[in-house]
This record gives C-alpha cells, sequence and structure tokens, in this order.
C-alpha cells in the first residue's frame, strides 16, 4: 500500500525451484468431476485447493532477494510481470494486455519499448449472454520499494512481502480457483496485477483510464493489499458501508464462518481508502472496497520479508475473495454506490504519482 512462456522454461524464471513449480501445478480440472456435484459443492471444492503451500509459493517468489524489491521500473519488476502472466498462461485463462499478451503496459518518462512497466491482466468470460460485457475486476499491486536506505541490520532490499506480494498471491490463486470452474459466473471476472502502486497508483490510474476494450463496462472492484499478517481472524474491509460491493464483503464472511474472520468494515481511517489501487475505480464511479489485514512493524521496512507472511491465514483470504468475486459476478443486479458514498466521495485526495526511470 502506497505510503502510508510456460512457467518451467521462462528465461526469467529458471531459478524457480523443481519443488515451488509443483506447488503451483494445477489440480484436476473440475469439468472431469461427477456431474452430481451440485454448484455448491464445486465451488467450495475449487475453494478449499487453495492451500497455505501455494499462497506461500507465490510470496516466497516474488520476495525474494533477486528480485531487488521490484521496484517500478525496474529488472526485479519485470521478472515478477513474467511469473505472474505465467501462472496465467499455466491456468489457462485468456490473456487481456496489448496484442493478445497479459501485458499492458503504460508510460514512464525515460523508459521505451519492452522496458516500460506493465500491468498483469487475465480474465475469464461470463456465461450469461445478458451480462458478460459486465465485469467485476479483482486487483492487487506486484511492485515494490525496490533498494533503499539499509536498516540497521545492513539490509537495503524492501522486499514487500505483505505489501503486497501477498496480494498478489491471493490473486493468482483466485485467477486459478475461477479457471478450474466447469461453468463461470454469469458476469466477466479480470484478474488484474497493477505494477507503479508505490509511485502513487500509477498503473491502476493508466488501467482505469484505458481498459481493454472488451473491459468498457467494469461495474465492481475488488482491491487486496497486505493481507498477510496480524491475528488470524483480523481483516477490514475498507469502504463497505458505501456500496453494495462492501455489502457483498459482509454477506460473503458471514456465510462463511469456517474460514474465522471476524470482518471489520472501515471508511477512510488514516486515509487509506485514497492509498490503495481500488481508489482510481471508485473515482471513476466503479463501485469498490478493499480488504486488508492491518499494519505491522514491517510495514516499509526491508524486514517485510517471506518468513514474517501467515500463510495459512492468507489463503483464507483468498477463499474468501474468490467467494466474494464469485457472488459479485453472479448476483443479477448491477454493483451500485449507496447515498452515504455521495456525502464522502468529493472529501477524498487522491493519490496520484508518477513515474520516471
Amino acid at each position: 500500500m502506497v505510503r502510508r512462456p510456460a512457467l518451467p522454461t521462462h528465461p526469467r524464471l529458471r531459478s524457480w525451484s523443481t519443488g515451488a513449480l509443483a506447488l503451483v501445478t494445477l489440480l484436476p480440472a473440475c469439468k472431469d468431476s461427477p456431474t452430481s456435484v451440485t454448484a455448491g459443492q464445486e465451488l467450495a471444492q475449487v475453494a478449499a485447493a487453495i492451500a497455505p503451500a501455494t499462497v506461500g509459493a507465490h510470496v516466497a517468489w516474488l520476495a525474494a532477494d533477486e528480485r531487488l524489491g521490484r521496484r517500478t521500473p525496474g529488472p526485479g519488476l519485470a521478472a515478477s510481470a513474467d511469473y505472474v502472466a505465467g501462472v496465467f498462461r499455466e491456468a489457462g485463462l485468456a490473456p487481456g494486455g496489448d496484442d493478445g499478451s497479459f501485458l499492458q503496459r503504460w508510460p514512464c518518462e525515460g523508459v521505451s519499448g519492452d522496458d516500460r512497466p506493465a500491468n498483469v491482466i487475465a480474465w475469464r468470460l461470463g456465461s450469461d449472454p445478458r451480462l458478460a460485457s459486465e465485469w467485476v475486476v479483482l486487483t492487487a499491486h506486484y511492485d515494490g520499494l525496490g533498494i533503499r536506505q539499509p536498516d540497521a541490520r545492513g539490509d537495503s532490499i524492501y522486499n514487500g512481502a505483505d505489501d503486497d506480494a501477498s496480494g498478489t498471491a491471493a490473486l493468482l490463486e483466485v485467477a486459478r480457483a475461477f479457471s478450474r470452474l466447469r461453468r463461470p459466473p454469469a458476469r466477466s471476472v479480470a484478474f488484474v496485477a497493477t505494477s507503479g502502486e508505490e509511485l502513487g497508483l500509477v498503473g491502476s490510474w493508466w488501467f482505469v483510464a484505458h481498459p481493454p476494450a472488451a473491459m468498457s463496462d467494469m461495474v465492481a472492484n475488488v482491491n487486496l493489499d497486505m493481507v498477510g499478517r496480524n491475528a488470524s481472524d483480523q481483516l477490514y474491509a475498507f469502504g463497505q458501508a458505501w456500496s453494495s460491493v462492501g455489502a457483498a464483503a459482509a454477506a460473503t464472511s458471514q456465510a462463511h464462518p469456517e474460514l474465522g474472520f471476524s470482518l471489520v468494515g472501515l471508511t477512510n481511517e488514516d486515509h487509506a481508502f485514497e492509498r490503495s489501487d481500488h481508489f482510481p475505480f471508485a473515482d471513476a464511479g466503479i463501485p469498490a472496497v478493499f480488504l486488508n489485514t492491518g499494519n505491522e512493524a514491517d510495514y516499509h521496512h526491508p524486514s517485510d520479508e517471506a518468513a514474517t507472511i501467515d500463510n495459512e491465514k492468507l489463503s483464507r483470504v483468498s477463499r474468501l475473495t474468490f467467494f466474494l468475486v464469485h457472488e459479485l459476478a453472479s448476483r443479477p443486479e448491477r454493483p451500485s454506490w449507496n447515498a452515504s458514498w455521495n456525502d464522502v466521495r468529493a472529501s477524498f485526495k487522491p493519490t496520484r504519482g508518477t513515474c520516471r526511470r
């Protein structure tokens, strides 16, 4: 959060170990399941397949020292974009980026061509001809702070495990879960890993202003930023009171007590609603909610490392997100803001940064 080719052969991913790769190998597709399995049972089975070891493997790769903190722009960010695209590709999801790729490149001063930073976009089209043109968008930022002032240990790599390799890992597992459904929900669902968030939401502002042509009607956004730390049951939903998307988050949490969360609805405490990638969606009139498990002492420090992440909790956040996004994509009514949003929207001070080499 702002302050405050196939995987085995990809040139930037050859350091990926065989054991770690095995953790993200797709489970057998649910389309091969017995026809007696109901839609609700299938959802539960697909969600249950999101495992602590798998989300942990994503975090470990993204937050490794070799990624150099994933600064925008930079080689660690580029390698991470390829990693995310590789997971989408292995899952069989459709690419939503430029020229049939998964990458949507955006302008950055002093950077040209394929060196430009990118958002990484994949999707699964909806099953209802009337609603498939409406899009529910799941976001998380995969960039970090890069290399900065060393701490007392001499560590200068700001690995960004919770901020926001955790949200990116959850997004990847939710995307893979959707790929395993025999029948997608009514609306289309897009998975957007953004870059430039730490610079001031640069990638998400670009995405909202320049969505892929197919995604002209975005109806809801769920954003994941810092979702892997703190108490086992602690989960916040910023903006919960302002839209039917927030209400759906509360209802989904209540419908799944087995996930063990005490979801707390927040508004704009510490200006948090203004400071992550959901805000450009909200600013454009698209109902949004921001899921977060709270700050911790390692926030924006080199000590925000993979070993600090509660992977069991992160897997539960991922399952809750899967259920929530599926619910939003399945409801017949279009997501909407409520009257209280109109009372507060003029008070926000948007975070909007710039990018330069």
